[in-house]
Formats: structure tokens, sequence, C-alpha cells
């Protein structure tokens, strides 16, 4: 079986294409012929070597790799009937060792997949897992009710743009950040306001709301240049750890998706909204496993707007 994985941690030219032994579905668990998986942030932290000390527990090859989609080839005992055999679906991976959604094959806890939205490509279904409830877990964490404002940053990505949408379909008013040229597509994506992107963005966000706003998911990683934006006893939430220090009775979370990787239900919700136009799947581009240094060079790049996609 093909995985893209690496030995010796560095620059995207350590990842190859290499063989793994076959797996197989065990007990609760199916098992999915994987088609697409996506290239995300997390990725590049496999392979650099910033999660050497955490990866140590395992030998290598790593593979990176948190969402995927495809076919369940393979069934386990006491697998609801939910899935079946031959059905299209998508998931989410919590990468260990060589078991990371770069794989033509993987088997995964039932609770982690899901069927994929009706009418859309592997590539396309690839996109909504991780970054799904990524958004999602951030919106349940800041609390926010039908009417009060939430900020995003980092609005023109993959995370910013499920929050936007998903804050707009539970009737919150949005202002999010984007550069000039990305000014449409976010408020395309249902930002009620659209404020210049930077360092100071906190300062244009209380233009237009001068108490603050209710809550803010910061998917720019701005981290604490941006917690001014919040109001007096407003809730706050970053991607990457980040933890405020106590101020103004805000509420300060980090979103770690982990935490929701068997939370079918709200994954299967997500593939629902989709279904229902309430969330957009972007992709930005599709490489074959041999291309996967230059996915991976794209992306640190800067700039990618929708996901970029391993297709196997």
């Amino acid at each position: 079986m093909r995985a893209v994985g690496l030995f010796t941690h560095g620059g995207p030219e350590v990842l190859e294409v290499i063989e793994l032994p076959e797996v197989h579905a065990g007990p609760g668990e199916v098992r999915i012929r994987v088609h697409a998986a996506t290239v995300n942030p997390t990725d590049v932290g496999v392979r650099n070597g910033s999660r050497a000390e955490q990866q140590k527990a395992d030998p290598p090859p790593y593979v990176p790799g948190m969402e995927a989609a495809g076919i369940v080839d393979e069934v386990g005992s006491g697998v609801p009937d939910r899935l079946k055999v031959g059905d299209a679906v998508i998931a989410i991976v919590v990468p260990k060792g060589g078991h990371g959604a770069y794989r033509e094959q993987i088997a995964l806890d039932a609770r982690s997949v899901v069927r994929a939205p009706a009418g859309k490509t592997h590539a396309e279904a690839a996109t909504l897992p991780m970054n799904g409830l990524t958004a999602r877990l951030s919106l349940d964490l800041l609390k926010l009710t039908p009417g009060q404002v939430i900020a995003v940053t980092g609005a023109a990505g993959a995370y910013g743009g499920y929050v936007i949408q998903l804050a707009k379909a539970e009737g919150l008013t949005v202002i999010a950040d984007a550069s000039e040229k990305d000014e449409k597509l976010v408020a395309s994506l249902g930002a009620d306001i659209v404020v210049r992107r930077g360092d100071d963005v906190a300062s244009r966000i209380r233009e237009h709301f001068p108490q603050g706003v209710d809550g803010l998911a910061d998917g720019a990683v701005l981290n604490a240049l941006v917690i001014p934006a919040v109001r007096d006893g407003g809730a706050f939430t970053s991607v990457r750890g980040f933890q405020g220090a106590p101020q103004r009775d805000i509420h300060f979370t980090a979103t770690m998706v982990r935490s929701y990787a068997q939370e079918f239900e709200k994954l299967d919700r997500l593939r629902q909204q989709v279904e229902a136009g309430e969330i957009t799947l972007r992709v930005a581009d599709v490489y074959p496993p041999e291309r996967a240094a230059e996915a991976h060079r794209r992306l640190e790049a800067g700039g990618t707007r929708g996901r970029l996609v391993i297709q196997f």
C-alpha cells in the first residue's frame, strides 16, 4: 500500500512515496480506501520536527494527514449500520507514527467516520472533517447566542471560512478580516463586515464595535495582538494552544480538535450543512502522491485559498 511519509524531519523534500503493510478493520473500526487527503498547516508540524519529541514514541516512517475521503472497503465487528462497505465517507484522523491520512488505506474507529456529502468529489469532501470540526469546536467554546457578534481572523482560510459560515447559520453577526484581494471572497462566505487584516486589526474591529465583540476566533494566530477586540467579559479562542493572560473577565480557550475526533454526530451535522448549502467546500488544487512535497511548499508559501489535496 502506498503512502506519503518521512523518515527524517526537514523541509518538504523529506516527503516520499513509501510502501506500508496492509491494515484491517478491527472491532468497532472501518477500513477506508483513501482517495483524497488534505494538506494542512498541522501536517507541516509532523514533517518539520516541531513535534519530534511527541513522535519519538513511535518509529518512523511518519505519515501526516488529519482528514481523508474515500470508500469503505472493510467493516469490523460491532460497527453500526450507518456505515457499510461501498459507502463514500469522510474521516478525521489523529496521526500517530505511520497512521496518518496520506495513505491509500486506513483503519479508523467508526466514530471518526461519516458518509460523505452527496454530490461532492473525494477531493472536495476531504476538506471538511478536520477543518470543519475545528470551526465547530471554536464556536462551541465561545458559547455565543443568536444576535451576538463574533470576530474572525484568518477569515479567508479554510478554518476561518467555516467559522464564518457556521456562525451565520446560528444567527451571529460576523466581522472578519481580509487582505484587499480576499475581501470579496470573505464577504461571499457571509461576513457582515470585512476589515483589512494586519497586526492592528483589533483597532479596526473596535471602529465598528466600540465596546468590543462578544467572541473572537483567532485563525490568523495573532494571539495577544487581537485580544483588545474583545469586550469585557467576552470570549476568545485560539487554534495553536495560546492561552491569554487573565484580563477583563475574558474567557480564554484553546481549540484542540483532537477532542472532537470521535464526535461523529457533529461531523455528520457538518455533512448535512454542506448538503443544505450552508457550508462551502473549497479545493485550491490537487496533487498526486509523488508531488506531495510541492503541495507542502505551496502551503508554506502562504496565500492558498481553499485546501490543497493529495489524491490517491
